[in-house]
């Protein structure tokens, strides 16, 4: 029972820090992330690999190629930067890919793996600066592990803190092969069951708009893709924004974090 007290405390103080660097938005809360981050990159490397394949035998992988290239020449600008906010970042085996779908949607995977739905472009007809808002909005909720925090939020409340530190433990000691690929499953389900807090998407909000704006885009173009996102659903919105309240609120502050950061964007736009 005392070493389970003490191993409980351990993963208690190893498992709270800030995933980023400090930066210009002030971003530095800090998160619970107990699920090990190695289980974490393997979980989303193989559900990318499974959507990719998917993709592909529908014959929707990267069909436009001005289309792939075009988004790629845009996220290679942010993630040239997103070092700046995780320094391990520029370790990471990036990948960009665009899906042909009508989905008005895009993620960033941890561990760097982006796709982007056409939908996306063409419902809203997005400018180049338009797209960096918005991949560099999740490529940020990849450089703050948010899925990561999520796992092991809901494996808490799933198993109980006591529960949840016995589990790893016996992952870390005997059984670990079967124990690792039950951890695996229940976190596949849970990353992708579970949207992001208010919270995380705040963070996301400022550190993919500082992001593009280190980058050399128009941090303002956040408030008009918004705009138009609000014009285009106005009924039900899309699956990127069901956790995304695309309100009156939400437009006024991605206006003022614009604000604050257009100094930035004007000291690093093209020439």
């Amino acid at each position: 029972m005392k070493y389970s007290i003490l191993f409980l405390l351990a993963l208690l103080i190893s498992g709270c820090a800030s995933t980023t660097l400090k930066n210009q938005s002030g971003v530095d809360r800090k998160q619970l992330l107990l699920m090990p981050q190695s289980m974490v990159a393997g979980i989303a490397s193989d559900s990318y690999r499974g959507a990719l394949q998917a993709a592909s035998k529908k014959n929707k992988l990267n069909v436009d190629s001005f289309q792939v290239k075009r988004v790629k020449r845009i996220s290679n600008r942010l993630i040239a930067n997103a070092n700046y906010f995780k320094p391990e970042a520029s370790q990471w085996a990036w990948e960009v890919n665009v899906e042909d779908s009508d989905e008005v949607n895009a993620y960033c995977m941890p561990g760097g793996k982006i796709m982007v739905y056409s939908g996306l472009i063409r419902k809203l007809k997005a400018t180049d600066d338009e797209l960096a808002a918005v991949i560099g909005h999740e490529i940020s909720h990849a450089l703050r592990e948010h899925g990561r925090e999520r796992m092991s939020t809901a494996a808490i409340q799933q198993f109980g803190l006591i529960g949840f530190a016995a589990y790893i433990s016996n992952t870390t000691n005997r059984n670990r092969a079967n124990a690792t690929m039950q951890a695996a499953s229940l976190g596949a389900t849970l990353f992708f069951a579970l949207p992001n807090s208010r919270t995380q998407e705040r963070e996301a909000d400022a550190i993919g708009l500082e992001l593009a704006a280190r980058s050399g885009f128009d941090p303002f173009a956040a408030v008009t893709l918004w705009e138009k996102m609000k014009q285009q659903n106005t009924k039900k919105p899309p699956e990127f924004l069901s956790t995304h309240p695309s309100d009156d609120n939400r437009i006024k502050d991605l206006t003022e974090l614009a604000y604050q950061l257009k100094p930035l964007y004007e000291s690093n736009r093209p020439r």
